[in-house]
């Protein structure tokens, strides 16, 4: 029977695997004469991925550091504050967070907030139709994505597992962190939780702002819009950035074409931080095209994680990397939620999206491509700190995994193109 079904899933996992390779034409030569950033920036201009100039984007290494920075933003806006999250925990950054734009609604600024109801269900502390009632009263227009309703299965697919705020269309925020305690404190089981955020000032925003009014005005049927989410910012820095969403059935390729290609065009070296490292085919196959071309590659993945299962197929990838020349990362002082990634120390990207099938196939994800050196050197440097609570991934240490744990590893491995 075991075998059966064992051949069952290898026959799925073969056919969808194939569909995948059909689908994931990479355009870029890692042989060409372009610099990496340049030729990913064409790779951009021709898929219609608009790169705009002049802004100042600051990489926030840690929950910390966002939120410091986001409540001291959200006391100076003036228009409006819109959030799109996975995941507002009822908890006390919540509270602290509400407040502050309780705060600005009372001086009659627009705060509109959209969370996802799976991701809001999927929590310990969710928020409960009584809670929003109260948020609602003070001023803020809340609202969930995709409500759970018999039967529930139909509303498991597509989730909204974007991390995005904009205030007064000048000052953006995009990364891995949730509105949730724990990425202050740590989680019970798993210790410190690790992640990145990115603050952006510039024309970028408006990409921002594009992402959360479409999501909003289709969720609760109103048309927000116009000249006064669009301010004219002007130039603010150096970066040119590229906003990449994936808007399932719309834009459905964009996220996981854009990593591959990003890869592709890697000539020395990539760094990338992912939680739940089990890649599409896609991806996996720029990475072993990277690493036979002598492209350096460092993959940091974390020896805990909080979904059970994960840490297994997640090891038992990187491994499998590992044997093809990666230099992985087992980050042992916590759990490493970061979704990022370095190329050639010219250009970077961070967002909402993980490199695995739920990201890169069904989700609503959202991420920001960076060309900028010192940008991207800033995110190395968080790479490298981390690296000191890391140990190597060995053969040795794979090889001294209880066999369930590989066993797991391997058919989560096996399950790629279906997770």
């Amino acid at each position: 029977m075991m075998r059966r079904i064992v051949s069952f899933l290898v026959s799925v996992s073969a056919v969808l695997l194939l569909a995948s390779c059909r689908s994931g034409f990479v355009a870029i030569d890692r042989s060409a004469a372009m610099h990496s950033d340049d030729a990913f920036a064409l790779y951009l201009n021709n898929k219609g991925i608009e790169i705009v100039d002049s802004n100042s984007v600051e990489i926030l290494n840690g929950a910390h550091e966002k939120f410091e920075r986001l409540l001291d933003d959200i006391s100076r806006a003036k228009h409006h504050i819109h959030l799109e999250y996975f995941n507002f925990r009822n908890d006390s950054i919540n509270a602290v967070l509400i407040g502050a734009l309780a705060k600005k609604a009372a001086e009659g600024v627009e705060v509109r907030a959209l969370f996802d109801a799976f991701g809001n269900m999927s929590n310990n502390r969710p928020l409960k139709e009584r809670h929003l009632d109260e948020i609602r009263a003070r001023g803020i227009e809340i609202e969930k994505f995709d409500p759970i309703v018999f039967p529930w299965i139909n509303h498991t697919y597509h989730r909204d597992h974007r991390k995005i705020v904009v205030i007064d269309g000048c000052i953006g925020y995009i990364g891995g962190i949730n509105v949730a305690d724990y990425y202050l404190n740590g989680l019970e089981g798993v210790g410190k939780w690790r992640d990145m955020h990115a603050r952006v000032e510039g024309e970028a925003v408006a990409g921002l702002q594009d992402v959360f009014l479409a999501m909003w005005n289709r969720e609760t049927g109103r048309n927000v819009g116009g000249g006064q989410y669009y301010p004219v910012t002007g130039a603010k820095g150096a970066s040119r950035v590229a906003v990449v969403d994936r808007w399932p059935k719309k834009t459905a390729e964009y996220m996981r074409r854009s990593y591959a290609n990003a890869i592709n065009a890697a000539k020395d070296s990539v760094y990338i931080v992912s939680p739940y490292f089990i890649p599409t085919y896609l991806v996996r196959r720029a990475i072993k095209k990277a690493l036979k071309d002598s492209v350096k590659v460092e993959i940091m993945i974390s020896s805990k994680s909080d979904i059970p299962f994960t840490p297994d197929a997640t090891m038992y990838t990187a491994y499998k990397l590992m044997k093809k020349g990666a230099i992985v990362h087992m980050y042992d002082g916590g759990f490493n939620h970061a979704k990022v990634m370095a190329v050639d120390g010219t250009f970077c990207t961070i967002g909402s999206a993980n490199l695995n099938s739920r990201s890169l196939r069904f989700d609503y994800e959202c991420n920001i491509f960076v060309f900028n050196r010192k940008d991207t050197e800033a995110m190395i440097k968080c790479f490298r700190k981390d690296q000191e609570e890391s140990f190597l991934m060995t053969r040795e240490y794979w090889k001294s995994r209880p066999l369930w744990n590989r066993f797991c590893g391997w058919l989560g491995y096996l399950l790629t193109p279906i997770m």
